[in-house]
């Protein structure tokens, strides 16, 4: 496969601002892989899609207000810290972004609000630098009172507090990513309680998702291009539920490209999950074999990206672009605040 295989247009009317309330009256797209067939849904439909004993795996990682804004010291010049990722939690060390990034220097102090502030202590890419805050224990918990929503570049606006809920799942339970895994923002509580009634298990993974998904891939020859490395886990729990239905023969739902690499990452070579932690840099593109992964909920994603070639290879590319074509002709709304689509 070539990145060129992935291309297609997608206006800008497409691309969703804003969510639709409540996020699960989304619509839904289902892909039959097997035939091609594609149904025109309502998300809380993918519970028809669903038999008792199935598993309904979730990405239980939470979005931090990884945006912040402060001043340097002496010159009091604005500089905006996009937190990256936390790189040794005592130390209170983190990779970051800054912009302006040519008033940034090793040693240079940054003050925000809340006696909060960090000192930079090395470079790392031509924005890229890592710093030290002042404050030790939780940065998470500082971050969160005054730090803003790091909404997709895609979106075309400023992050709102209504973003703070509306770009985080209702699952959510361990900070650590600067994007949502948006499959999952389409699920409410009620429909999840729904879904267990039915006798489907509910269990989590873990992927932190960094700024790498936004990352357009530059190479033609798929082969060749290297995605970032993103923290996973897959608890004892998880891997037990998950290959005991694996051996009666239920299905595997997964809900988002994030939990699928996830899976597919902490699989034996003879197709079992198993627990464990660590980085992926696992990049799914077709022709792949899935091991773990049966159905997807997904969203509709950007043209030549990652996560577009992730939900092709499940669900064949020849499926996957014709459906594309019908959901923007049909006015499916695309990216993160976007409708969803099924791959059964």
């Amino acid at each position: 496969m070539k990145l060129s295989d992935f291309k297609y247009n997608l206006p800008k009317t497409s691309i969703a601002k804003y969510p639709v309330s409540p996020r699960d009256k989304s619509k839904l797209l289902v892909i039959h892989k097997e035939t091609g067939e594609m149904e025109d849904k309502k998300f809380t439909d993918v519970i028809d899609y669903m038999e008792k004993g199935d598993v309904l795996v979730v990405n239980e990682t939470r979005v931090f207000q990884a945006r912040l804004f402060g001043k340097k010291e002496k010159t009091q010049a604005k500089i905006e810290v996009f937190l990256l990722r936390e790189l040794n939690k005592d130390d209170c060390i983190w990779d970051v972004i800054v912009d302006p990034a040519r008033k940034v220097r090793i040693g240079n102090k940054i003050y925000f609000d809340n006696n909060l502030w960090c000192e930079v202590i090395d470079n790392t890419t031509s924005r890229g630098r890592t710093v030290r805050f002042n404050q030790p224990g939780n940065v998470f918990q500082a971050v969160e009172k005054i730090g803003l929503t790091p909404l997709p570049p895609y979106i075309k606006r400023d992050p709102e507090p209504k973003d703070k809920e509306n770009y985080q799942t209702v699952y959510a339970k361990v900070d650590g990513a600067v994007a949502a895994p948006t499959a999952g923002l389409h699920f409410t509580t009620k429909l999840l309680e729904k879904i267990e009634k039915k006798g489907i298990h509910i269990v989590p993974v873990i992927l932190h998702i960094g700024l790498g998904t936004f990352r357009p891939v530059e190479v033609e020859d798929l082969t060749k291009h290297k995605m970032d490395s993103e923290y996973y886990e897959i608890s004892a729990h998880t891997a037990d539920v998950v290959n005991k239905a694996m051996h009666n023969k239920h299905n595997i739902v997964v809900v988002g490209t994030s939990a699928c690499r996830a899976l597919e990452t902490s699989t034996t070579a003879d197709g079992f999950l198993k627990q464990g932690r660590g980085w992926t840099d696992k990049f799914i593109y077709p022709p792949y074999v899935f091991k773990v992964t049966q159905k997807l909920i997904t969203n509709f994603h950007a043209p030549e990206s990652t996560l577009l070639m992730l939900t092709s290879a499940l669900g064949e590319t020849e499926n996957v672009m014709k459906a594309y074509k019908k959901a923007l002709k049909e006015k499916y709304r695309f990216l993160s605040y976007g409708d969803a689509m099924m791959i059964v």
